[in-house]
Order: C-alpha cells, then sequence, then structure tokens
C-alpha cells in the first residue's frame, strides 16, 4: 500500500485536503468540488477535497517515477487474438448483430521498484505531459482507495455547465490527415450518432446539436477525427429526454452517468449485443480505460470528464505492483484486421516509451508482446 497522500490534479487545479469519498453519484450534485473515476464495468470513485487551487502541471522530478522496463510489456491479446477478435467482430456486424465495436487489449508490466518514492502516478502524469500533451491530462491519487491514474486522454466524455451538456467523441486515428479516409469518417459518425442517442436520454428533447463533425485535429505524432454533441439539461418542470431511466430523485449527474454509460454497468441494465461481444472477446477487465476521468464543481453545476483513453494506472495487490494501459480500435464492417491492430500499436508506443523512462518525446515502436 502507497504512502503517498492523496490528491488529483485535474482541469487546472490541484485538489488536496480529502474530505469523502463514495461511489454515490448523487454525491455530485450535492455540494463541494469532486474527483470522478469511473471505470468501464460500473466501478465509481468519487472524492471530496477541502482545498483546490489553481496548479499547472508538475515538472518531472528525477527519480520519482521509476517505469517499467521496456520490454516487460505484455498484452492481455497478441495480434493473433486481436485480429481473430476484427474478424468476429466483421462477421457479427454481417448479421447484423452489432455496427460497432471497440475492441481492446489491456497493456501490462511490473513496476521494478514497488515503494511509493519510485513510483509516485503524479510524476508519470509529468512525464506524460512533456512527451504527449493533451487537453484533459492529469492524476487521481488515492492510494487506500485502490486508484491510482495519470491520464493525458485528449478526448471530452461529458462538459456540463449548468444546464448545457456536451461531448467530442473521437474516432478515426493515423498518422497524418491523409490518412483520414472514408473508413475513420464513418466510424466517427456511428459514435457521433451514439452519443447523440444517449445525450437524448437525458436532455430537452429537440435541444441535441452537432455544432461540429469529423473534424481533424492534430496531436503529437496522431491526427484524430473529432466531432461536438451538445445538448440542454430539462430544467424545473422540464422533462428529460424518453428512455432516461431515472427516478424523479435523481440528480443531473447521475442521470447524466446513467444516459451515457454503457447499459449493464453503471445501470445494471441488460448488456447490448456490442456488450456481450466485448466480454467475449476481451480477456481481462478495462478499468478505468474507456470509462470517465475527471472532477465536478457541485456548488457551480459544472465539471468535466474526459474519456479514460491515453490513460495509464497501477494495480497494487499483485506479488508486483503492475502498471497498465489499455488500447483500441473501433472496428466497423470496412476493418482491416491487420491495419486495426497496428493502429493499437500506434496509439501505445509513444506513451508505453515514455512510461518506461524513454520521456524525451522520441516516437518508438511498442515493445508490447
Amino acid at each position: 500500500m502507497s504512502d503517498l497522500t492523496p490528491l488529483a490534479r485535474l482541469g487546472g487545479s490541484l485538489a488536496t485536503d480529502l474530505r469523502d469519498v463514495t461511489s454515490d453519484p448523487e454525491a455530485l450534485d450535492s455540494s463541494g468540488w469532486w474527483a470522478v473515476v469511473a471505470d468501464y464495468e460500473g466501478g465509481l470513485c468519487c472524492a471530496r477535497f477541502g482545498d483546490v487551487r489553481p496548479a499547472p502541471l508538475p515538472a518531472p522530478v528525477p527519480g520519482s517515477w521509476r517505469g517499467p522496463a521496456t520490454d516487460s510489456w505484455t498484452s492481455s491479446l497478441d495480434r493473433a487474438a486481436y485480429t481473430e477478435g476484427v474478424r468476429r467482430i466483421r462477421a457479427a456486424i454481417g448479421t447484423g448483430d452489432v455496427y460497432q465495436v471497440n475492441l481492446c487489449r489491456v497493456l501490462s508490466a511490473p513496476l521494478p521498484d514497488p515503494s511509493p518514492g519510485a513510483s509516485d502516478i503524479d510524476q508519470l502524469t509529468a512525464r506524460l505531459a512533456l512527451g504527449t500533451p493533451a487537453a484533459y491530462a492529469g492524476t487521481v491519487r488515492l492510494p487506500a482507495h485502490g486508484v491510482e491514474i495519470a491520464t493525458a486522454s485528449p478526448e471530452l466524455y461529458l462538459r456540463r455547465t449548468g444546464r448545457t451538456v456536451e461531448s467530442g467523441p473521437i474516432k478515426g486515428t493515423g498518422r497524418f490527415a491523409t490518412d483520414l479516409g472514408e473508413k475513420e469518417r464513418a466510424e466517427n459518425v456511428m459514435i457521433t450518432d451514439l452519443v447523440r442517442n444517449d445525450l437524448g436520454r437525458v436532455c430537452v428533447p429537440g435541444s441535441i446539436t452537432v455544432p461540429q463533425l469529423c473534424a481533424a485535429e492534430p496531436y503529437r505524432g496522431l491526427v484524430h477525427l473529432v466531432s461536438t454533441v451538445r445538448g440542454e439539461l430539462p430544467g424545473t418542470g422540464q422533462a428529460p429526454g424518453a428512455g432516461s431511466g431515472s427516478g424523479s430523485g435523481s440528480g443531473a449527474w447521475a442521470r447524466l452517468l446513467e444516459g451515457t454509460f454503457p447499459p449493464g454497468s453503471i445501470t445494471g441494465a441488460p448488456k447490448s449485443s456490442a456488450l456481450r461481444l466485448i466480454d467475449a472477446l476481451e480477456t481481462v477487465p478495462r478499468g478505468p480505460y474507456t470509462g470517465g476521468i475527471g472532477w465536478v464543481d457541485a456548488d457551480r453545476d459544472v465539471g468535466e470528464l474526459a474519456v479514460g483513453i491515453r490513460t495509464f494506472w497501477i494495480e497494487r495487490d499483485h506479488p508486483r505492483a503492475l502498471l497498465r494501459f489499455g488500447a483500441g480500435a473501433g472496428i466497423i464492417w470496412d476493418s482491416d484486421p491487420e491495419q486495426e491492430w497496428r493502429e493499437t500499436e500506434l496509439k501505445a508506443s509513444r506513451l508505453l516509451a515514455v512510461a518506461s523512462g524513454e520521456n524525451d518525446g522520441r516516437q518508438t515502436a511498442a515493445h508490447a508482446r
């Protein structure tokens, strides 16, 4: 167990003085400033902090992060298993069971020194900020609750400002903008439509708009297609969209999480065919990968959660503490199995190099096997 003090470094703020930890989403509409981690399997951790102040991301401190050996990374799905998974998803698309599935593999490596001073997750955030700067970079460090996360996520899951909510789905990845063709655009249009549907569960009917569709946004070493979906939460006397499934006593954040998280996770509802296929193909839990990581200021009715991608987390309940990282790709009918494998390699390569100590920002090949 790490003896590092709890903190959250999110949205340009540093939060300390931990006051409360709960799994109840209703807390996000109570009072105070909360760090939020919602994992893919439905686990929710909300941590309220008493001291929150503006602060930049930290500078790396020599000796405060000892990452895994470069050649120690292993993958939950090897190349053969991943490409076979892509073929199975394409077969399911062909029979009309699904139209898109994100297939993930989890990369793991043992930390060489499990002592807290040698594996401070906040210092991994500092190194990621140098090598792979991101809009939603941050740390959530709650050692006593099994949460140690460093994220360099570029993707907005949910932003709330009063009654206005917004999401920024990313689908379509290449080294250059010229790599983004009709297949990548189809991925993005499908995920944008899904987000429109999800927000429609909790927003005022007719309020959903798409101000931006399939815009190419460059990141260091990558280019993504990004869209924006926006809606309005109901005010007093207004009803949310059909199918919200929330009781009248549910707060706005509880409704948002229930309406936009995969059915069968937070809500306990029956799983979709896509989620059942993911369960069949993926061999380990995703944890915070493709979950939500961010902050909520309940006093001001504002908050911002990123999608848990480009995210590392430490699991210490093993004989040796493990550093984990998720990489995936959106599989559609036009997907080529080998190309989808290469996309996961592209997404992981720079980040694994940074986590293993090669933090000068060079693009290197992934060593996961």
